[in-house]
């Protein structure tokens, strides 16, 4: 029995049973892949998967007791890895982080910074997409680190550590009328176009339930990722902007006014996800506790150490009273 087999298994099962996209993922040849896995089942003695012709359709029963057990094989040889790591070379190695536009932009540069500065040899790559494309890379182990704002609670492979809350802002051009209105309201906001994120993209749903609560018809007329998309087309005057606050930026965006929207709109909580059971380097940890203070090793440890998805959650709503807002 090879490890190679056992993860070539594990990620045919990720990929949904679709060899051809697990030999991409893997950088290897389908045919590997396929007799790799059969020479396992013969050495194991039981069929790990049912096939009509050379299609592979479902896991066996012996398969669905037996992949749970190559994960955590995989899994323990991922903490032997990188516990190895940190004794020969503790300033030395990779760290992925898969996150949002937004994080990308407004939140994470000047953590990188401090962190190249201490970590040089460390090399970085980060992966920007939606929620759901985060934790799907995180959860395959794609990426160390995952950082958004939703979709990360509903893949119960990652432990979920709260980092900061935050609320939104609206962002107009100068002289719009909304800039003279005493107190900003709901009735106000709906009487203009609205340029906003996408769904699944920054608590969008926050946005449209506020309204819908209300009983209120909102226009929205554009929506993107990307908050520089969204403060562009405000300045081409097609709306106004529904954006994080962090978004602004008060020595880029002075053409723009911004309007502080934080009693219309339910609080948002960015997290951070680390995949269970898996080992985090030295510089991992450190990396953690500068983008949220509050979370140190032995809080981070803490949760990875707990097993139980409910006690988790508790632990998890425990730690998000800690968390500041930005």
């Amino acid at each position: 029995m090879k490890l190679r087999q056992l993860q070539y298994v594990v990620e045919v099962v990720n990929q949904g049973l679709n060899i051809t996209n697990a030999a991409d993922s893997l950088h290897t040849a389908q045919p590997g892949i396929s007799n790799q896995i059969k020479s396992l089942e013969e050495e194991l003695g039981v069929s790990l998967f049912e096939r009509n012709g050379k299609h592979i359709t479902r896991l066996t029963r012996s398969g669905e007791a037996l992949v749970g057990h190559f994960n955590r094989v995989l899994d323990e040889v991922e903490v032997i890895e990188k516990t190895a790591a940190d004794h020969a070379d503790p300033g030395r190695g990779g760290l992925t982080i898969a996150t949002t536009h937004t994080q990308a932009r407004y939140v994470l540069p000047t953590v990188i910074s401090r962190f190249v500065e201490k970590y040089p040899d460390v090399t970085l790559h980060i992966h920007q997409g939606t929620p759901t494309q985060i934790a799907e890379m995180t959860a395959a182990g794609v990426a160390d680190v995952a950082i958004a704002t939703e979709a990360l609670e509903l893949f119960e492979g990652l432990c979920l550590l709260p980092c900061y809350r935050w609320n939104r802002c609206i962002m107009t051009p100068k002289g719009h009328p909304l800039v003279k209105e005493k107190l900003l309201t709901l009735e106000a906001v709906c009487q203009y176009p609205i340029i906003t994120y996408v769904f699944g993209v920054a608590d969008r749903s926050f946005i449209n339930r506020a309204f819908v609560e209300r009983g209120l018809d909102f226009n929205v007329v554009l929506t993107a990722a990307d908050a520089e998309v969204i403060k562009t087309y405000v300045r081409h005057g097609l709306g106004i902007g529904l954006v994080a606050r962090m978004a602004y930026d008060r020595e880029q965006d002075q053409d723009l006014q911004v309007l502080d929207a934080g009693h219309l709109f339910e609080e948002s909580v960015t997290s951070l996800a680390i995949r269970k059971s898996v080992g985090l380097r030295d510089y991992m940890f450190d990396f953690i506790e500068m983008f949220s203070p509050h979370l140190n090793r032995g809080i981070v440890e803490k949760v990875m150490a707990v097993s139980d998805t409910k006690l988790q959650q508790s632990l998890y709503e425990e730690h998000v009273a800690n968390t500041e807002t930005r």
